[in-house]
């Protein structure tokens, strides 16, 4: 027989048979359902049908693709039942083989035959035992074969409630197959349960037709994430994204794949023995044509036809292969062919059809490859590393240089696998050192810490100069949690070349966050940054590093840098750090910008994995802006594609930040955060405690209990050197000193703020300073202050006016000057409701009616949305028609003979009028609204 047969608990001594009994239960059904992670909706079904045909009869088909955890399933029932109380028959087939006739079914029944215990169905029993264990011909017994096994079937479900499980339905041989599926359909009125799985067939004979089938899709990422930690725990964020991406939810694939290190020599696709045999069991049996065709395709899975039929015709040596070598392929659904491209059926196929390849085959297709794809280009260089043996100092030289291109293309790893592929071909031990050294720099940047700490340890044993000697002792005890102690930056040696530079840059960047605290520490960092050439002033990594250690008191070097920084940076991670760095230095607007573009670069080179990142912190720039509406939003967005990606660290801070920002727009204090989810946020945003004790003392405040929000930021800004966030909550700050009667020392704390930080504070704060002396203004000077503060540079600050105009419009009011008090209360009341603040709104609804107007029809205007030419002036209706056409800011400024950055302003306050978060949305909105006022 070419079936498994599954040993059961003897019937008796003298038998010689084997009976049904519970099986599963001692020694595998905990085991089984232990092993099984996720798949809880599809479990719950199969509870639903051990009842069912425990009680009455019930057939079902568990139908999936290969490695999606149908066995597993099966196993999962199979103890389910036994704890029910059911007997189980068992078979399976075994796929890459041609079973004999019947196998199956004797394999199902070989318990059963010749057991006494049976006497109600012993001439069926007989009949069964003459045709499958003898093989008697008879081709009346073969008719009657499907309602003999029915029978016995029933006799043995009288006694106990039977569970029959079939495993690889569609391998069985074809009789037993067909004798299976007619029981099936035959289980009603007994306590017979017939559970069977199957693979996924595109032609419907293959398939148990008329039965009901639980389908298996991929697991989610939060299911393949639970499964990774439970069964593969330990690895970075990064390797366990990679290990989704590369499985694309199949749980075999996601068990089985490796975890990326070394790249084996020469390149081949992850995949193991089991992984080969499950996905691609019949590889081994195609024609040689087609196997090179998907040995080419496994090494270059992006190529067309074309490409891939010309690399493996030169590999092959001989005439020019045609289409017919996809077609044994596409029979066995190894690929999808659409004519123009070949793509294989899953992610992990392209492993599995190339397991096994022998190296120099394997050096062959890659040298076709090369030869066949643009010279100089990343991919072909990279290609031919792989066909190569021994030292090659040339193409290590040309493998190092090319590796800035992938970079610029957004291609981290395979910039990585260049560096270390460059690594080996060098002979001499100082290049090898300093390709090993950047590699591992990338790999940090990347999120392979493991990576990272294991090249930096490898480059350690080549000469390296001073400074990627210390980044890469650094790096070795750098875990990311803050607790590493780097050499204090005033005992760094100066950089001598390009690649000690760029050494010392890394450094820099890795080092800033853990010296914010250190103001000796930090003030020695920028020291030497400051002293670093003047051609790497505008390098990210400097900014980012500089923005780090003195958020506030580098801000005007920072930004001043960062507007002159050039339209070159295409680099995600660089716009990245760019954006961050913006924030820190109190420039929301340009951080947000920079954030943008980096998400239309994820859409764009498709990166899902890092898109809530990059929406998250545009809800971060939102939120110190004070446009909560929008951060709302941002935060919502964040939240779901996290969780869509099983994104634990960016969906736990959006989740934080996304209660936050309902707090404050709606007036309300926020619950604690979760410990666990605070400590997992923190890993997508390090200052995520600083921004949560200060929006929570913010919250405080717009709720109604101003002392206790009052008390929370005055201990926030004792030290802003250990919480930045607090700088931009000054102004928030000098409305509760204001309102628990304590502005003197509140005035006092500002004035000292203000000296401290000194003429390099951030834009932002200096503004927030303005705005907060004018609100705890004495009487007095009241007036002059007010002055100064509508001096400042409101325009692109709408909620620092907006406040500006509340408490100008409350001062005016106790002035008895009511008209003009309505009318900037009105002011500040627009732009709150804007911006989505709706506690301001009800407060300033008060201050109105305090000032004798009547405030129903406000309400009420405030409470329904506006048709757009009603939101917007006739020149920002303008702009927002020109830009719903697509015309970039540098073509509307040229139309309307203004600056693309004046341009960059006015779309600013159009986003939030209209709801909308992109300028794709504008050409629907302004239809919708058009459409509107026709009606």
């Amino acid at each position: 027989m070419n079936t498994r047969i599954d040993t059961l608990s003897t019937a008796g001594p003298d038998s010689g048979r084997r009976a049904p009994q519970p099986v599963g239960a001692p020694d595998h059904a905990p085991a089984g359902r232990a092993r099984l992670v996720g798949r809880d909706a599809e479990l719950a079904q199969l509870r639903t049908f051990v009842r069912d045909a425990s009680a009455s009869g019930a057939a079902r088909v568990v139908r999936g693709a290969a490695g999606s955890g149908k066995s597993e399933l099966l196993e999962a029932v199979v103890a389910l039942g036994t704890e029910a109380g059911m007997s189980v028959l068992r078979c399976s087939g075994v796929r890459g083989s041609v079973p004999s006739d019947l196998s199956g079914l004797l394999q199902m029944l070989w318990p059963l035959l010749g057991d006494a215990h049976l006497a109600s169905g012993s001439g069926q029993l007989r009949a069964l035992e003459t045709l499958l264990v003898d093989g008697a011909p008879g081709r009346r017994d073969r008719d009657r074969l499907p309602f003999t096994v029915l029978k016995v079937l029933e006799s043995v479900s009288a006694v106990r409630p039977l569970l029959v499980a079939v495993d690889d339905w569609d391998a069985l041989d074809p009789p037993s197959a067909d004798v299976l599926t007619f029981v099936a359909r035959r289980t009603d009125g007994h306590p017979l349960g017939l559970l069977m799985t199957s693979r996924t067939h595109p032609a419907p004979p293959l398939s148990p037709a008329g039965l009901p089938v639980l389908s298996l899709g991929p697991m989610t990422p939060a299911e393949a994430a639970a499964l990774l930690a439970a069964r593969r725990p330990g690895h970075d964020p990064q390797a366990v994204r990679d290990l989704m991406a590369r499985a694309a939810g199949n749980p075999l694939a996601l068990l089985e794949l490796p975890a990326h290190t070394d790249d084996p020599l020469p390149h081949l696709p992850a995949s193991s023995d089991r992984l080969a045999s499950a996905l691609a069991p019949g590889a081994a049996r195609l024609p040689a044509a087609t196997r090179d065709l998907l040995l080419v395709a496994a090494l270059h899975p992006t190529a067309d036809i074309a490409l891939l039929l010309s690399a493996t015709s030169r590999m092959r040596g001989r005439g020019a292969l045609d289409f017919s070598a996809v077609e044994p392929a596409e029979r066995q659904r190894l690929v999808v062919f659409d004519g123009m491209r070949m793509d294989f059926s899953h992610p992990a196929v392209a492993g599995a059809v190339a397991h096994g390849t022998g190296g120099r085959h394997c050096r062959r297709a890659h040298a076709a490859l090369a030869a066949e794809l643009t010279r100089d280009s990343v991919r072909q260089l990279w290609h031919l590393s792989q066909s190569v043996q021994g030292p090659d100092p040339q193409l290590a030289a040309r493998l190092e240089d090319v590796h800035r291109s992938a970079l610029r293309q957004n291609e981290p790893a395979m910039a990585l696998s260049l560096l270390r592929r460059a690594a080996g071909l060098y002979s001499a031990p100082r290049d090898q050192g300093r390709c090993l050294l950047r590699a591992a720099q990338l790999a940090h940047g990347a999120g392979w810490a493991r990576t990272a700490r294991s090249l930096a340890r490898r480059a350690l044993c080549h000469p390296l100069g001073p400074l990627g000697s210390l980044y890469a002792e650094t790096l070795t005890q750098f875990d990311g949690d803050g607790s590493a102690r780097p050499a204090d930056p005033a005992r760094w040696p100066r950089p001598v070349g390009a690649a000690e530079v760029d050494s010392a840059l890394e450094l820099a960047h890795l080092v800033a966050p853990l010296v914010t605290d250190d103001r000796e520490r930090a003030d020695a960092l920028l020291a030497y940054l400051d002293a670093l050439p003047s051609d790497v002033a505008r390098d990210p990594r400097l900014l980012h590093a500089m923005a780090s250690a003195a958020p506030v008191r580098r801000a005007a070097t920072v930004l001043a840098r960062l507007a002159d920084r050039g339209p070159d940076i295409v680099a995600i991670t660089d716009l990245e750090r760019l954006g961050e760095a913006a924030l820190r230095a109190g420039a929301p607007l340009e951080s947000l910008e920079l954030h943008r573009q980096a998400e239309r670069l994820c859409l764009f080179h498709d990166l899902p994995d890092r898109l809530p990142s990059a929406v998250l912190r545009q809800g971060l720039a939102h939120l110190v802006t004070g446009d909560w509406g929008q951060a709302e939003t941002a935060f919502r967005r964040s939240r779901e594609e996290a969780d869509e990606r099983a994104l634990g660290a960016d969906r736990a801070a959006a989740e934080i930040l996304e209660r936050l920002t309902c707090a404050l727009r709606t007036g309300t204090v926020p619950e604690p955060a979760d410990t666990a989810a605070l400590a997992a946020g923190r890993v997508s945003v390090s200052a995520l405690d600083e921004i949560v004790a200060v929006g929570t003392g913010w919250a405080q405040v717009e709720s109604g209990d101003v002392a206790a929000g009052h008390a929370a930021l005055s201990r926030l800004l004792a030290d802003p050197a250990r919480c930045t966030p607090a700088l931009f909550a000054l102004v928030v700050f000098a409305e509760a000193a204001a309102a628990v009667n304590e502005p003197g020392a509140a005035r006092t704390r500002l004035l000292t703020l203000e000296q401290d930080l000194g003429p390099e504070r951030a834009p932002l704060v200096a503004v927030e300073l303005a705005v907060g002396q004018a609100i705890l203004a004495a009487d007095d000077e009241a007036s002059t202050l007010y002055e100064r503060a509508f001096h400042m540079d409101l325009a692109h600050r709408p909620f620092l006016e907006a406040s500006l105009r509340l408490a100008h419009g409350r001062w005016l009011r106790r002035r008895h000057e009511f008209t003009d008090s309505r009318v900037t209360l009105r002011q500040a009341a627009a732009t709150f409701a804007m911006m989505g603040a709706e506690a301001r709104v009800s407060r300033i609804t008060e201050e109105l009616r305090a000032s004798g107007q009547r405030t129903d029809s406000f309400a009420a205007a405030s409470s329904r949305p506006a048709p757009a030419a009603g939101l917007l002036s006739a020149q920002e209706l303008r702009i927002a028609r020109l830009a719903g056409r697509g015309l970039s800011n540098r073509q509307i400024g040229q139309e309307l003979g203004l600056s693309p950055r004046t341009i960059g302003a006015y779309l600013y306050r159009i986003f939030p009028r209209l709801g909308v978060t992109a300028r794709a949305q504008l050409s629907g909105v302004l239809r919708s609204a058009d459409g509107d006022a026709e009606a």
